[in-house]
């Protein structure tokens, strides 16, 4: 029998994340947002006198760093309180204030990064000598030097931070549809007396492991169909994400969109080539795992909804507080007081928001702002792909948690680029330490599923979105056109290569799979960043392992290391070099190893 979804306010409040230590009280989130209305016109003043002297530009930092942590955590609350419940009206209308907030206070400082270019970069370099507030500002300076031919007049600046509420609107748009309004017909299991099976946000990635092949295979089909019911709107939704992309970037001065996209962080645009050539180079591995798994399940035809089905006969029930345990545990080589502070944050600070409710927002994430917990959302369904998830956004919290930390201001956020490093670290480390630990085979094989099930969202869809995002990306810039039909049928199209012989693909279902990715596919060239995140990290996590001197200082270095260095900078200092493909290469080694234990096992 499925579990009911029960509605927000029936949650216990020891499940739910600590909102209120952000703000005590939406009175309280009130009255910052009347503060930083006050600092946004103080802040107006500073414009036409950041070259007045190196302790002005020193204030206008120190003013700009009260105001943004204000708009942070201004955001963070409302978010919090929207996502865990889209149908909440109020809440989504506190998140799209904070939103407006924050475009706002770009708008006001947008001033700023002309004037301090016109100072020039022997000035700049003179002052952060003469005022110490400044010393920390050389790498940011440099930076702002190197994106000079990008920076535009102030006028221009303003109303490219006007745009950038607006421009979230399609995406919001997708999101809400998504999560409020969109209704899935429930699954039904093979047994005719038995139940029917909710499907919801919360539920379809349990679903997806379910060991009765008709749950899966109605789960996986009623999902899609929800999403083909909208195929429209949200295409429509999808190419104006696309056009705000070349917009940006055409009013950057940039060739394309994705050079505008890998440009930011001052990555070479043969990053983004060289991991899909070497995706494509081994998609051989792929092919040989769906051969294995088919044979396993005994079926003549794998479908999409068998690539996650259970192939151990007694799958782990595991609490979230094991989870928890276990989490620990397989992080202990990163000493004492990294997993000291997980735990604590886990245990008595309510970091996460844990299980499925209705209206719940889909997948799972980690956020907070300096000054705050790291905050993560997920819906924990008590299985060994809850605990992977929760060990991956812990990487995420636990890199946040060291940069703030760390880094002043200016450098406390950390790029999408080196984001999925850390994650899939987490995981990487956390795996080894269960196939380890216990050696009964279907344990060993439900962590190698797991194994798998996260190699084919990083190292299978991803890239593969990846390549459908370049394509129509390249296809608006050519002045051409896009429909839900063209995206339907490219994805399908991509899918199938990656698929091969081996898997019978439904076009439509699984050519709408860029629908089920509300926030990928509208935050431009993002999804690269997963399956080189996953190379760094698997990179990284075998020097851990293997004990390598240096490994754990290293990598807890690139942890505190924020924005502070370029994102390429940052994973050498950890020990990885990902301008070549040799970190791909090698994590494909390590899950092509996966394959071979898995099919021994089996």
């Amino acid at each position: 029998m499925s579990k009911p979804l029960f509605p927000r306010n029936e949650i216990p409040l020891e499940y739910t994340w600590d909102a209120a230590s952000v703000f005590s009280s939406d009175d309280a989130w009130e009255a910052a947002i009347r503060e930083v209305t006050e600092f946004l016109a103080a802040l107006e003043s500073f414009q036409s006198h950041l070259g007045d002297s190196p302790a002005v530009l020193a204030d206008y930092f120190d003013a700009v760093e009260q105001m943004f942590n204000q708009v942070g955590k201004i955001y963070v609350y409302a978010s919090m309180l929207n996502t865990v419940d889209t149908g909440d009206q109020e809440a989504a209308a506190k998140a799209d204030r904070s939103r407006s907030l924050h475009a706002q206070a770009a708008a006001v400082v947008a001033f700023a990064e002309p004037e301090i270019l016109a100072l020039g970069a022997e000035t700049l370099e003179r002052w952060t000598q003469q005022e110490p507030r400044l010393a920390a500002f050389t790498h940011y300076f440099a930076e702002l030097e190197r994106r000079r031919a990008r920076v535009r007049s102030a006028e221009v600046e303003e109303i490219l931070g006007l745009v950038d509420d607006p421009f979230r609107t399609a995406s919001l748009t997708h999101r809400t549809l998504t999560d409020a309004d969109m209704v899935f017909d429930p699954a039904q299991p093979a047994d005719q007396d038995a139940n029917p099976v909710v499907v919801a946000q919360g539920t379809i990635a349990a679903l997806m492991t379910h060991p009765d092949r008709e749950v899966r295979r109605t789960a996986w089909e009623n999902y899609a169909d929800a999403h083909l019911a909208y195929k429209n709107t949200m295409a429509n939704n999808v190419t104006a994400a696309v056009k705000q992309h070349v917009f940006m970037a055409r009013a950057r001065r940039y060739d394309s969109s994705l050079e505008a996209a890998v440009g930011r962080n001052n990555i070479p645009i043969e990053v983004f080539h060289n991991l899909i050539k070497t995706y494509r180079r081994n998609l051989p591995i792929w092919h040989r795992y769906w051969r294995i798994r088919r044979r396993a399940m005994g079926v003549d035809a794998l479908r999409e909804y068998d690539v996650k089905a259970p192939l151990a006969n007694n799958l782990p029930k595991i609490p979230f507080e094991q989870a928890v345990e276990w989490i620990c545990q397989g992080m202990e080589p990163l000493g004492e007081d990294y997993v000291n502070t997980m735990r604590r944050g886990l245990l008595e600070q309510r970091w996460v928001d844990i299980y499925p409710n209705q209206g719940k927002r889909s997948g799972a994430f980690s956020s907070g702002v300096q000054g705050t917990h790291p905050f993560i959302l997920m819906s924990y369904n008590d299985d060994i792909f809850s605990l992977s998830t929760l060990a991956h956004e812990l990487g995420h919290s636990m890199h946040s948690y060291h940069t703030w930390q760390t880094q002043p201001f200016i450098y406390a956020r950390y790029s999408l680029f080196v984001a999925e490093v850390a994650s899939n670290f987490n995981q990487a480390l956390v795996r080894a330490r269960l196939l380890k630990s216990n050696p009964d085979p279907d344990f060993q094989i439900a962590v190698i599923e797991e194994a798998m099930s996260n190699f084919h969202r990083y190292f299978f869809i991803m890239p593969t979105l990846a390549r459908l995002e370049d394509e129509i990306h390249r296809r608006v810039e050519a002045g051409g056109a896009l429909s839900a039909d063209t995206l339907i049928g490219l994805t399908a199209d991509l899918f199938s290569e990656g698929y091969g012989d081996e898997v019978k693909v439904d076009r439509e279902r699984t050519g709408i799979t860029w629908a089920e990715f509300p926030i990928h596919m509208y935050a431009d060239f993002y999804v690269y960043q997963y399956a080189t995140g996953i190379s760094g990290a698997h990179a990284l996590a075998q020097k851990v392992l293997s004990g390598e001197a240096g490994a754990v200082d290293n990598y807890l270095a690139f942890l505190k290391a924020g924005s502070s260095l370029y994102p390429l900078d940052a994973l050498k200092l950890a020990g990885v070099d990902l301008t070549t493909p040799d970190p791909v290469e090698q994590t494909f080694k390590v899950m092509a190893d996966l394959v071979d234990r898995l099919e021994q096992l089996l």
